[in-house]
């Protein structure tokens, strides 16, 4: 039986379980809650099952989740494909490359996006992308960040051979532009925040506004899904309720977040607005995960033999739908 096929059929079972489930946890207030793993991305961009978590809507949902901290997508979602964990927290770069390494993962929505950013050595007077020509530019290989430059390159109208790709960690980065050892940063927040505090006057933001967005999503193994329809839904049905707390308490969800990632409030708070929290399947989901796969088939990064991954195979939309449908608004073509 085709796997999609049997997973629809198998969420709406599990949907009428989860009410069923839902009223006797709520009317008897002692049901025992079914313990899953979390591997999390400890960042802002997790802003959602945060909050999800430390405000107990997980709980609410029968869900005790365990949350294992990383530093960074790729190593959540290796750490769930390796078994450490049921549920991965991850950019779009490493599901596909997980994609095309052909892992059965199992994509269930998008949860944040937000805009990369360039900030320049405000002394080299860089105030658009033509003048990066000769510069050296720092970036995060394999990541969005190399998928923004490679992107902002074009923009520009230059190519790779017309600047010095310089391939850094993200909090590496402020220090290596306040040294002389980079001349432009692309990374995501909060490392331009950090960067803009730590040194004022002497960095400038370039406008590439709307050149890549990294988009931070949450992601299963096919067969832990189909195992766990109820526990699926009852975790999406918590992110739901998360999202909808944040937006009605924005100033407490800057709190609960900023407290968590250990970062001072008021730096969170100046960079609140760049988190774009939504849970949802969309035409930006698509479209960022193609825009990746296809840099990493351009670039060579990619598994001998690889091809574009068909997305629809690995999105799977079901459990997103039964619990809000308004949610998933998918065009595979």
């Amino acid at each position: 039986m085709n796997i999609n096929y049997r997973i629809r059929h198998l969420c709406i079972q599990s949907a009428m379980i989860v009410v069923t489930f839902g009223f006797v946890f709520t009317q008897a207030g002692a049901a025992e809650l079914t313990k899953i793993r979390m591997a999390q991305n400890l960042s802002p961009i997790s802003g959602v099952v945060i909050v999800a978590k430390q405000k107990k809507f997980f709980e609410k949902h029968g869900l005790d989740v365990v949350v294992f901290n990383f530093t960074s997508g790729k190593q959540a979602l290796d750490a769930m494909i390796g078994g450490g964990a049921d549920i991965a927290t991850t950019a779009e770069a490493p599901v596909t490359a997980a994609a095309m390494a052909k892992q059965k993962i199992a994509f269930l929505a998008r949860m944040e996006y937000s805009d990369l950013k360039t900030l320049t050595d405000a002394s080299d007077k860089i105030t658009g992308l033509t003048d990066l020509k000769g510069k050296r530019i720092g970036y995060t290989v394999g990541t969005g960040s190399e998928v923004y430059t490679i992107s902002l390159l074009k923009r520009a109208g230059l190519t790779k051979g017309d600047v010095t790709l310089v391939s850094l960690r993200p909090q590496d980065m402020a220090a290596a532009l306040a040294s002389g050892g980079i001349d432009a940063m692309n990374t995501w927040e909060p490392h331009i925040a950090n960067a803009k505090k730590a040194f004022g006057a002497k960095v400038k933001q370039v406008d590439t506004k709307g050149v890549y967005s990294e988009t931070f999503n949450i992601v299963t193994m096919e067969d832990f899904l189909a195992a766990k329809q109820g526990v699926i839904l009852g975790f999406l049905g918590a992110m739901l309720d998360a999202e909808k707390w944040m937006k009605e308490n924005r100033e407490e969800a800057i709190s609960v977040v900023a407290e968590t990632v250990g970062m001072n409030r008021n730096d969170l708070a100046s960079i609140w607005p760049e988190y774009v929290y939504e849970v949802a399947l969309d035409k930006k989901t698509i479209d960022v995960l193609k825009a990746h796969a296809a840099w990493r088939l351009e670039s060579g990064n990619a598994p001998t033999g690889a091809t574009m991954p068909d997305f629809s195979k690995i999105i799977f939309s079901d459990p997103l739908k039964q619990v809000a449908p308004d949610r998933v608004k998918l065009n595979f073509k």
